[in-house]
């Protein structure tokens, strides 16, 4: 996959290379049924909550399930995350502990989740959701989980990008599509639909569509408006977070792009600072690249955090109440 989005997966691009990467998607998406038909969902013994999408890159799955993280706290239901652990050498099942572990270890989505809740990662989710359990674990969340059917799931939630939607509608790696839409939506209970659609986007049926928006962190967005700033950042798709910037007032005169999940090195780290200082400015990334910053670099780059909040809050943690009171997991062996 590929770690940087290829302007070809967008919905209006005019170029060949779809057509070209047909065959190998047809081979994707036969290797993805063969994978979901031969999966033996693992029951385990509290709610499971899964929170996916249907392409790759960034749909704001992180800020979701840290928002159904604090919207779970406060019911009172004490939720556990459980991911697998992208970019980190561990393969699990482990609980995420800043004081001991850094992004090379866990990857760096687990350190931001683990600030909402407590977090495992873990190759084998059954396994990690079931030590989670252990640790008293009164709900599990997974995260990036819809293509994750060794996993049994009461409530499944897909985050769907307003701006980006299914790209081109073709599977990887002619476009962005983990699996064909109409399939992922049948294991679909709700849809987050984050920011204002701007391109067209299939009916989602009688499904509950819960809109929101990633707003950024009130401070920050204080310190940074009217600064010039060189912003970098290596997620899917980059230009997110520019247009974040600009938003909230900020002055770019530099970006610089990384791939997702990129490392960064106290080299690299340097050069991007002493370019900034060259054109009077100062640099920023997102809290996710933050994660994959050396520690003794992290004061030198400024942080723009963002937050999902819900148009409708009250109506998402109504479905949650309901769902969670009528569907139980299965009793495991």
């Amino acid at each position: 996959m590929p770690r940087r989005t290829p302007d070809f997966w967008r919905y209006d691009a005019d170029t060949p290379w779809p057509r070209l990467l047909q065959p190998l998607a047809a081979l994707y998406e036969l290797g993805n049924r063969l994978n979901r038909q031969m999966a033996r969902p693992q029951p385990v013994a509290r709610p499971v909550i899964s929170i996916g999408n249907l392409v790759a890159g960034g749909a704001g799955k992180t800020p979701t399930a840290i928002a159904l993280a604090e919207i779970l706290n406060r019911l009172g239901l004490n939720p556990h995350i459980v991911c697998r652990g992208y970019g980190g050498r561990l393969t699990g099942p482990a609980r995420v502990d800043h004081a001991r572990h850094t992004a090379a270890d866990v990857g760096d989505e687990a350190l931001l989740l683990d600030a909402a809740a407590p977090t495992w990662i873990g190759r084998d989710r059954p396994a990690a959701a079931r030590a989670a359990i252990a640790a008293g674990a009164g709900c599990i969340i997974a995260d990036d989980a819809h293509q994750t059917y060794a996993l049994e799931r009461q409530i499944s939630i897909l985050v769907v990008d307003g701006g980006f939607g299914f790209g081109n509608g073709r599977l990887l790696p002619a476009g962005p599509l983990r699996e064909p839409v109409a399939e992922g939506l049948t294991r679909c209970d709700a849809i987050v639909l984050v920011g204002k659609p701007t391109v067209p986007l299939p009916s989602f049926g009688s499904r509950p569509v819960f809109s929101a928006a990633l707003e950024p962190n009130a401070a920050d967005a204080v310190r940074l408006r009217g600064r010039h700033v060189l912003a970098f950042a290596g997620i899917g798709r980059p230009e997110k977070f520019f247009t974040s910037l600009q938003n909230l007032g900020a002055i770019i005169v530099k970006t610089v792009g990384f791939p997702d999940h990129a490392p960064y090195s106290e080299d690299t780290v340097m050069r991007l600072v002493e370019q900034a200082h060259a054109l009077h400015a100062i640099p920023v990334t997102t809290a996710k690249d933050q994660m994959r910053l050396p520690k003794p670099a992290r004061p030198m780059v400024d942080v723009l955090r963002v937050t999902l909040a819900f148009d409708d809050l009250s109506a998402v943690e109504r479905f949650l109440k309901d769902r969670l009171s009528r569907v139980q997991p299965r009793r495991t062996s």
